[in-house]
């Protein structure tokens, strides 16, 4: 876990292995972003420097400079923040960027300062959290005494990575700004949590490891979550048919595992429901090949909330926070649910499958089924749901659909607070005759078009009339393929760890 602290001692005085400093776009070349603090000749040689690398500012420009004089970290990282337009100061968003791009470029630095301009609590946290979550390294599957460079090998010290992150902000002495810092480090440990869980191959993360992992956190956290695990057996005899139906073709038999923080006096109760299909092969329907390389991400949903429970609780919020993590590996085999099937669900609704790679919406149904028996203030669902949310919003925008207009608003202000962009969707009534079966309750698919928001409407059919519900697809910003960018990582990003954070916190006042 990456430490964060504040300090309000000039930051060039401070000794690390880096300092990061912000820089603006200027009329010919960039040039350092207000605040700095540096003593002249140290301002005049990162001046001279800028302009002889021709820097731009430009968001999330990064470059490297050793050796600065007056400064007493041994090298100066310089990250774009764009143009400061009109006055109006660096977005939020814009700070956590520019500070992981900056921490995420570091090789074989221990101890960082990041020296951003920062006037307010949001943005010394939006400074901190970015820095964090650039220090971000999956450390793979790799066998004795390798690292990712194989430094070990040829006799050099391993790079550990980044361990410590100071943010230097005038505030340092201020509460609230001392609180940003430790949730700062709190949320991306919560954040590198759910992206190691993502990056896990499938052969090493199935149901029952993935409850094990879940365990074994809770023993080694200091806040108390308390987790219990339902087995192929409990679900068969709970009426889990959604679950059991996607698990069936595997010899890995899927799991429902609980996660509860419950504070005591906690005045309100959310319920976080993630689909977690461990490794999505479609089933009968199988995918293309090409289609399956990525699909160890399909349980983001799950990890996420397993994440956001352990961080709400670590942080001691007043609100009960339960996580429904529905874990299944979805195969084919002579075993396997078959297209055209009828199952039960937990409900007792009977739902036909049409596509047996629509697995996710059948192992989420009895996980809001479950989720709403407990009569939770509100139920919010997280999945890799659909590429009909890629095509509509691309592969860094979710989606949020939900019952209530006002509820959809509050998980989307939720995520504007996080940095992680989503966007609101309908879900249509017109579409609804669309999930009618001729031999069930319901079908489980809708027609080609639109089917984000059938997939939703589906979903909510297994919500208790009167409770708000907001299903959340992170189809897209789940899992990065291509490079890394800003704070986010090749692979797993922990794409809605900070808007569940975000939200539950909402309920703590």
């Amino acid at each position: 876990m990456t430490t964060v602290s504040v300090s309000d001692r000039a930051a060039h005085d401070l000794k690390a292995d880096a300092l990061v400093l912000g820089t603006v776009a200027g009329e010919r070349s960039a040039a350092l972003a207000a605040g700095h603090g540096l003593p002249s000749d140290a301002e005049r040689h990162l001046s001279a420097q800028l302009a002889a690398l021709h820097a731009t500012g430009k968001a999330e420009e990064v470059l490297t400079v050793a050796a600065v004089p007056g400064v007493a970290a041994s090298r100066v990282v310089l990250t774009g923040l764009g143009s400061a337009a009109d006055g109006a100061g660096v977005g939020d968003e814009v700070l956590r960027r520019a500070a992981g791009a900056a921490v995420r470029s570091l090789k074989n630095a221990a101890k960082v300062v990041v020296a951003l301009p920062s006037e307010d609590v949001a943005a010394v946290a939006a400074v901190a959290e970015g820095a964090a979550l650039g220090a971000y390294r999956y450390a793979g599957v790799r066998g004795p005494g390798k690292d990712t460079k194989d430094k070990a090998a040829k006799g050099k010290a391993a790079d550990e990575g980044v361990s410590a992150v100071t943010v230097v902000t005038g505030q340092a002495k201020d509460k609230a700004v001392k609180a940003a810092a430790t949730r700062a480090a709190v949320l991306a440990d919560a954040k590198a949590y759910a992206r190691d869980l993502v990056n896990t191959p499938p052969n090493l993360l199935f149901p029952q490891s993935f409850a094990d992992s879940v365990k074994e956190r809770s023993s080694a956290g200091k806040a108390k979550v308390t987790v219990k695990v339902l087995d192929e057996k409990a679900l068969e005899k709970g009426g889990f048919g959604g679950i059991v139906g996607v698990g069936q073709g595997s010899v890995r038999p899927p799991r429902i595992v609980t996660l509860t923080w419950a504070p005591a006096k906690a005045t309100h109760s959310v319920a976080l429901v993630g689909k977690g299909i461990t490794f999505d092969s479609g089933g009968l329907c199988i995918k293309p090949p090409a289609s399956m390389l990525s699909m160890k991400s399909d349980m983001a949903g799950a990890a996420a909330v397993a994440a956001t429970v352990f961080a709400a609780a670590q942080l001691g919020l007043p609100v009960a926070v339960t996580g429904y993590l529905c874990l299944a590996e979805n195969m084919p085999s002579g075993s396997a649910q078959r297209p055209g099937d009828v199952v039960t669900m937990r409900n007792g609704t009977t739902v036909e499958v049409i596509d047996t790679d629509a697995e996710g919406r059948m192992v989420l149904g009895d996980g809001i089924c479950l989720a709403a028996e407990s009569a939770p203030d509100a139920i919010v669902d997280i999945a890799t749901l659909t590429g009909a949310q890629m095509v509509a919003l691309g592969a860094r925008v979710a989606g949020i659909m939900a019952n209530d207009d006002t509820f959809r608003d509050r998980v989307r202000a939720a995520a504007d607070t996080a940095g992680e962009t989503a966007w609101p969707m309908p879900l249509p009534e017109d579409l609804r005759p669309q999930l009618e079966s001729s031999v069930a309750d319901l079908s489980h698919k809708g027609e080609r078009w639109g089917g984000m928001l059938t997939a939703g409407l589906f979903l909510g059919e297994f919500v208790t009339e009167g409770t708000p519900w907001a299903h959340v697809d992170i189809a897209g910003p789940s899992f990065n393929e291509g490079s890394p960018w800003g704070y986010t990582p090749k692979g797993g990003t922990g794409f809605g760890v900070g808007t569940l954070l975000s939200l539950v916190e909402g309920y703590a006042g």
